[in-house]
């Protein structure tokens, strides 16, 4: 259908990506796109599209927020994570579709009871939009989002899932990790260091094993992946909880090994390991001559005024999706991985990251406005139709790729 509208909430770095694609489709014939930068005029003029209405917009200024959701067809909201609930709140309440790249669950929420307020919150949000007759499609970039597409799609294709391994991760390419750490930033940095400090939880023989957040990256709980695509191997570290998504994905019954999976070049573990024990990536503040800080705002800011730890012009980075299920498929013990690598794009300048979870959210937001994605409340990538997003990834110049082996009884990553 021609002619709809969009409102884009943020035009950061997956934003860019966002905007770059959806502007392509035939089916819009405008986008407002909102964000408080003092430079988004000058960069918007720079793509030179006539649908694109810039405007500058603080994110915490709803009432203007509300007014434009009830102009549009679909809101891609694309701004820092917590905004994501409360902005979803907003749109089932008033009838607009909406795709984010964030958790609308508070993931690293300690308290019990929080935790299960949020998840009857979602239960009543998604009896909101079903009602409004709306779909809100949120973790919808590449992790989460492409992950548990292919998860989803792995446990389709075998009938029965005995060891699962998951793996999301952003890495430099080949010459690019010249730094002390290896490592270099495409997204938020004080969000990359949340991420490093984050309670854990996999399975391993049948039995859920809790890993604390300060020993995410312990020895013990990582192991190296080598995948022949990458060339060099890699450190994997677990994060987020396995048990969670067995029961999303309805093995948790059977699996006996699970683990979700970051990774990073070997020997980037080691130093965080001693960061995290040390305490220097908390976020509880602490003060320094009267000054309240917490360390992961100042380690971050510290990284953040040195170019050493940014790409280059010519450098690339590397995302990495890759899924790993070993089970029965017609009586035979057999593997399934399905592999998706992306690298940064030196023409347009977009990063891996970008590109997976920019052009995601923004291929997202076409099949709601096409009618690809049927489906409404609220919704999660396992919704999303496999064979149609795949076809726009390869679109897109990622290579995907699926492998399938007797397997010969190997249990570990």
């Amino acid at each position: 259908m021609k002619g709809k509208k969009v409102l884009q909430l943020g035009l950061g770095m997956q934003g860019k990506a966002a905007l770059y694609d959806i502007v392509k489709s035939d089916s819009v014939s405008e986008v407002i796109v909102a964000d408080s930068s003092p430079d988004l005029s000058r960069y918007i003029a720079t793509i030179g599209s006539e649908k694109i209405k810039p405007l500058n917009l603080d994110a915490t200024n709803t009432s203007v927020i509300r007014d434009l959701m009830k102009k549009v067809d679909i809101v891609i909201e694309l701004l820092p994570n917590t905004f994501a609930y409360p902005i979803g709140q907003m749109a089932a309440e008033i009838g607009v579709n909406l795709v984010s790249s964030s958790y609308f669950a508070n993931i690293n929420e300690q308290d019990s009871r929080k935790r299960q307020q949020r998840q009857k919150d979602l239960e009543e949000l998604h009896k909101e939009a079903q009602k409004k007759d709306i779909s809100i499609l949120c973790e919808f970039g590449m992790d989460p989002g492409i992950d548990l597409i292919l998860s989803k799609q792995v446990v389709n294709e075998l009938d029965e899932v005995q060891v699962f391994y998951s793996y999301g991760a952003g890495f430099p390419d080949k010459g690019a990790g010249n730094n002390p750490i290896h490592y270099k930033f495409t997204w938020s940095i004080a969000g990359v260091l949340g991420s490093y400090l984050r309670s854990a939880r996999v399975i391993s023989e049948g039995k859920s094993i809790d890993i604390k957040a300060e020993d995410m990256f312990a020895p013990e709980n990582t192991h190296v992946l080598k995948v022949d695509e990458i060339g060099f191997p890699l450190e994997c570290f677990a994060n987020g909880d396995s048990a969670h998504y067995a029961s999303l994905l309805g093995i948790k019954e059977k699996v006996f090994n699970m683990g979700r999976y970051i990774c990073r070049w070997t020997g980037h573990g080691a130093f965080w390991y001693v960061m995290a024990k040390s305490g220097l990536i908390d976020n509880k503040p602490v003060e320094v001559e009267g000054v309240k800080i917490s360390p992961n705002r100042f380690v971050a800011d510290i990284l953040a005024s040195q170019k050493q730890f940014y790409y280059g012009e010519n450098e690339r980075d590397v995302a990495l999706i890759r899924i790993d299920g070993r089970g029965l498929k017609n009586g035979k013990p057999t593997r399934i991985i399905y592999q998706i690598i992306d690298k940064r794009n030196l023409e347009t300048g977009f990063t891996s990251m970008q590109r997976t979870v920019g052009f995601t959210a923004s291929i997202g937001a076409q099949m709601i406005l096409d009618g690809i994605l049927k489906k409404k409340g609220l919704l999660s990538p396992m919704d999303v139709p496999f064979d149609y997003f795949l076809k726009e990834l390869q679109k897109r110049g990622m290579d995907i790729r699926r492998m399938e082996f007797d397997w010969k009884g190997e249990m570990e990553p």
